[in-house]
C-alpha cells in the first residue's frame, strides 16, 4: 500500500454547470500559489436525505488538489467551499492500478470537542481500518483529512474509487462489513457502524463521478488530462 500525499483538498459544493466550471473556475484555481490540479465531478445523489446533512451539496464538486502554500479564495456564490489539510495518518486500502473515477466524500465532526481524538481513534483505527481490511469491490485508497479552521465539518474521509459505477459501491459497503463482522447485531458490527456511539456527528455524505481534471503546467500552462 502507498499513500495519498496530498497534502491539502480544497473542495467547492454547488449547482454549477461542468462546462461553466470547467472554462471559468478551473483556470481561476489553477493560477492561485500551491494548485497542482483541479478536478470536476458530477453529485451522484443530490439533496440525498437518508442522512442527517447538515450542509447544502448541489450538481458538482469542484476539487482543487494543493500545497501547504494554498490560501483558500472567496468562494463562489451558491456553493459550499471547505478547505482540509492532510491529518497526519496514512491513506488505508490498495492502489489497483486503475485511475480513480469516483469518490465517496464524508465530512464528520465531534459531538464535543473533547471527543474530537476519541472519534478521530475509531474512525482510523475502527471504521475505516475495517472498509480497508474487508477489500470493498470498487475501493481504492481512503486518506483522513481535517479543516483547516478546525471548525465543522471538523474531518473529511476521502474515499478514492476505480468503479464505473461509485453509488453501487458505496451502498455494496455495509452488505461486505456484514460478513466479515459476523452479521448486523455483532457488537464488532455496531461498534463499526455506530458514528454517534464513537462521537460523531454525520456533516455530510455523497458520491460523485469523475467529469474532468486540469493540472498546472510550469511553462505552458493548463492541460486537460
Amino acid at each position: 500500500m502507498e499513500d495519498r500525499i496530498t497534502p491539502g483538498l480544497y473542495l467547492e459544493l454547488g449547482d454549477v454547470g461542468p462546462d461553466h466550471y470547467e472554462s471559468t473556475r478551473v483556470p481561476e484555481l489553477l493560477t492561485l500559489p500551491g494548485v497542482d490540479r483541479v478536478s470536476w465531478w458530477a453529485t451522484i445523489i443530490p439533496g440525498r436525505d437518508e442522512l442527517p446533512m447538515a450542509v447544502p451539496d448541489g450538481t458538482l464538486l469542484g476539487l482543487a488538489e494543493t500545497d501547504d502554500s494554498f490560501v483558500a479564495p472567496g468562494p463562489l456564490a451558491g456553493t459550499t467551499a471547505r478547505h482540509f489539510r492532510r491529518y497526519p495518518r496514512p491513506s488505508q486500502g490498495i492502489l489497483t492500478g486503475r485511475p480513480t473515477t469516483g469518490l465517496l466524500v464524508v465530512w464528520i465532526s465531534p459531538l464535543s470537542p473533547e471527543r474530537a481524538q476519541p472519534l478521530r481513534d475509531w474512525a482510523d483505527f475502527v471504521h475505516i481500518s475495517e472498509i480497508a481490511a474487508a477489500g470493498v469491490p470498487g475501493y481504492t485508497q481512503i486518506t483522513p483529512y481535517e479543516n483547516v479552521t478546525d471548525s465543522d465539518p471538523r474531518f473529511m474521509h476521502f474515499y478514492e474509487m476505480d468503479s464505473e459505477d461509485p453509488e453501487a459501491t458505496y451502498q455494496t459497503m455495509a452488505e461486505q462489513l456484514r460478513v466479515r463482522l459476523g452479521g448486523y447485531r455483532t457488537p464488532q458490527f455496531k461498534r463499526w457502524a455506530d458514528a454517534a456511539a464513537a462521537g460523531a456527528e454525520i456533516i455530510y455524505v455523497n458520491t460523485f463521478r469523475l467529469l474532468g481534471s486540469a493540472r498546472r503546467l510550469d511553462v505552458s500552462g493548463p492541460v486537460s488530462v
